[in-house]
């Protein structure tokens, strides 16, 4: 939400792609569609990709959501090549769409330690796009932007702040209860709470849970 409304305040038209893969935390696409509705977006396309057919995470696959707090190691929420397969697919709608600019709201700073968050990944994606597309070949390689890289989650719920969004209307919980709220002890749970929290801002995240 926050990356997609500094796009547009850049003067960006937005273009926006939520990729229904079969996630525990499905009321994200919930979130998604509220908020390509507000910012008012061109173009929104859920794309359904069941990745619980590969498995291997928390997110997809029969395995506990962790809720002891956030570690040094990858979490089992981490999805296999998410990220990858995300901007492959993002990139093919850009192509598409005649767009040369995609932007993407991944954070290598409060975050869980995932791998295709961090800088060198999305740097080393950009130059895979450009060798890989007929848009790259032929001189229009796509720009990858990622706003939010290196903020910490506190300076990301201020931006949110100014630049006149609800926080509300975005969600974090990988393990979202059955009466629709935030578990409250997931790793995103807890970076959302504390982000709020050094913020001073207001988390309006409705949770089912503290943590101790």
């Amino acid at each position: 939400m926050v990356t997609a409304g500094m796009a547009q305040e850049q003067g960006f038209a937005l273009h926006a792609l939520t990729i229904d893969y079969n996630q525990r935390h499905r009321r994200e696409i919930a979130s998604a569609n509220a908020i390509a509705e507000h910012l008012g977006v061109e173009r929104h396309v859920i794309l359904p990709l069941d990745l619980s057919r590969f498995g291997g995470s928390a997110l997809t696959d029969d395995i506990e959501v962790p809720k002891i707090g956030v570690g040094n190691d990858i979490p089992v929420t981490y999805v296999p090549a998410r990220n990858l397969v995300f901007l492959a697919l993002t990139a093919a709608f850009a192509e598409a769409s005649g767009a040369s600019d995609i932007f993407i709201g991944v954070n290598a700073l409060d975050y869980s330690g995932y791998p295709d968050c961090r800088p060198e990944f999305i740097s080393s994606f950009a130059e895979t796009a450009r060798l890989g597309t007929k848009a790259g070949v032929e001189g229009q390689p796509f720009v990858i932007h990622a706003p939010l890289q290196h903020l910490g989650k506190a300076e990301i719920a201020r931006e949110c702040v100014r630049l006149g969004l609800d926080p509300a209307m975005s969600w974090s919980c990988y393990d979202p209860t059955p009466n629709g709220l935030a578990c409250g002890l997931c790793d995103s749970c807890r970076l959302r709470r504390q982000g709020f929290a050094d913020s001073g801002l207001v988390d309006p995240t409705p949770y089912a849970a503290s943590p101790d």
